[in-house]
């Protein structure tokens, strides 16, 4: 053997290694060397945790740390563009967990830093919170008028998932808002004054009236809307409207009977559907929303505000009732009509057109529409079937209404419609006009009346609006993906984006 010659001794391979020790390494392992390339020098065990000093790299001189902070000129723009999107969803009827959520959102979409929202009745307040060297910048925007329009709102929450989708920016949002606002209703005035006179002509099939009645009610629905409408030209405060309009509906519904062309049941209906057509308006979804999820502030605004109107349609009708007395009018004891099995095909019928009727004088899309009456269509069926088989009206309506909340929670997304239109419309046709009247009746023209009729009244409509919310709440898991999501929010969700932002809202 040679002494030049080398002597190539076998290495051993271990499977494993401490882990403060460096593996074996065989400089012929061609695997090993590729290995090697690839991944760089295999480093210890702290050494993976913390890179060497000297490959750190290092902060150039001047140069600030973290994200940039937007300037004042950017933090104003974009608070005033979710101000106003939060405004045409608020006056829309839309809740405050809702508002909310859909302004956190935004805010998060357009680059503000940690921003906190407060919201009630009538005025909705962001902060966005830049540094801990730099002011926070707080914007306010009061919400002066509220109304129907359910198609501005379908298109604001179409323009909000465009910006959380980064398809537009804050300048091209602002611009697309400012066109929506500004767009006139997308049906003439008289097309909605006559979906309030179907609403009331089909609400009078509902509660047992033929079609000479239903006929009527909607003759005299239809004169009070424009009533309603002329008084709005002179700023007359709603509640003063609520009282005119029960007066009127009332009023002319007895007098039609006083003539002797009209059968005798017809002051009745006419009134009942007439009611409840003044009591479809009312914000109670969104006040039981409210409370249920924790803005009481806004909730109690909610339901002082519904409780006012409901008040001036009270005294509207108490005094009709008072005016037909003092006149000798006859007066006929308004009845619930027993449900049958034969009438419970025209009662699914008559839900949904009445809902598909209040849509349309909400100025909702066609698509809205079809959504709407078939919510109907399930409320108005599931009630009748329930007080044909002998259940309570309170119970019969707050079932109703938690499958109405639970199919428009499903299903509305997938459609594209907004939940909050198929829920209000889904039980506007289990609202308890007869009740109402029927207890303003025994108050106005019983000397011994009671206030435990028109209790069970608002009973009915608490139970409406606590169904719908339930639904809701309840379809939440159902939907693909919004089981995990929903935990994140502050309740059920009516309005706006189901992803507000990464973090819970308090």
């Amino acid at each position: 053997m040679e002494d030049n010659q080398h002597v190539r001794v076998p290495i051993t391979r271990r499977r494993g290694w401490h882990i403060l020790d460096a593996p074996p390494w065989d400089p012929n392992d061609q695997r090993a060397q590729r290995r090697r390339r690839a991944t760089g020098p295999r480093r210890r065990a702290w050494q993976i945790l913390e890179a060497p000093i000297g490959e750190r790299p290092a902060p150039a001189t001047g140069s600030e740390h973290g994200p940039s902070v937007p300037d004042d000129a950017t933090v104003n723009f974009v608070l005033d563009l979710v101000l106003r999107i939060g405004e045409v969803q608020m006056a829309s009827g839309a809740g405050a967990s809702d508002v909310t959520a859909t302004i956190l959102s935004l805010t998060s979409a357009l680059g503000l830093p940690h921003c906190e929202v407060d919201v009630i009745f009538t005025s909705i307040t962001v902060t966005c919170h830049r540094s801990t060297g730099m002011a926070p910048v707080t914007a306010l925007r009061v919400v002066r008028s509220r109304g129907l329009d359910y198609t501005r709102l379908s298109a604001t929450e179409m323009l909000v998932q465009q910006i959380n989708r980064g398809n537009l920016s804050a300048e091209e949002a602002y611009a697309e808002l400012d066109r929506i606002t500004r767009a006139p209703h997308p049906y003439p005035r008289w097309v909605a004054t006559l979906a309030w006179g179907g609403m009331a002509f089909f609400v009078t099939l509902i509660i047992g009236g033929g079609l000479d009645v239903a006929l009527g009610a909607l003759v005299i629905s239809a004169l009070v809307d424009r009533l309603g409408r002329q008084l709005n030209k002179y700023a007359l405060p709603f509640f003063f409207q609520q009282v005119l309009g029960g007066f009127v509906a009332t009023g002319l519904a007895t007098l039609a009977v006083e003539t002797g062309l009209v059968p005798t049941k017809f002051s009745t209906l006419v009134a009942s559907a007439a009611i409840t057509v003044l009591l479809s308006g009312l914000s109670t979804v969104s006040a039981v929303q409210d409370a249920i999820t924790g803005y009481n502030v806004t909730a109690a605004g909610r339901t002082m505000e519904t409780g006012l109107m409901s008040a001036g349609l009270i005294t509207g009708v108490a005094l009709a009732l008072n005016a037909a007395k003092v006149l000798g009018f006859g007066q006929v004891v308004p009845e619930l009509p027993a449900q049958t099995a034969l009438g419970l095909p025209v009662v699914t019928a008559a839900g949904a057109a009445a809902a598909a009727c209040f849509a349309l004088a909400s100025y909702s899309t066609l698509r809205s529409l079809l959504v709407a009456g078939a919510a109907g269509a399930i409320g108005a069926g599931v009630y009748g079937g329930l007080v044909f088989a002998g259940f309570d009206p309170i119970s019969s309506s707050a079932v109703a209404a938690t499958l109405v909340g639970f199919c428009g929670g499903v299903l509305s997304r997938r459609l594209k419609v907004t939940p909050l239109v198929v829920a209000v419309s889904g039980i506007t046709p289990l609202l308890p006009g007869l009740s109402t009247y029927r207890g303003l009746y025994e108050l106005a023209t019983q000397a011994n009346g009671n206030i435990s009729t028109l209790m069970k009244a608002v009973a009915i409509g608490l139970a409406l609006a606590a169904g719908v919310v339930l639904g809701e709440y309840l379809a939440q898991p159902v939907r693909s993906g919004l089981g995990r999501l929903e935990r994140k929010l502050s309740g059920p969700r009516l309005a706006g984006p189901l992803q507000p932002s990464q973090r819970r809202l308090e």
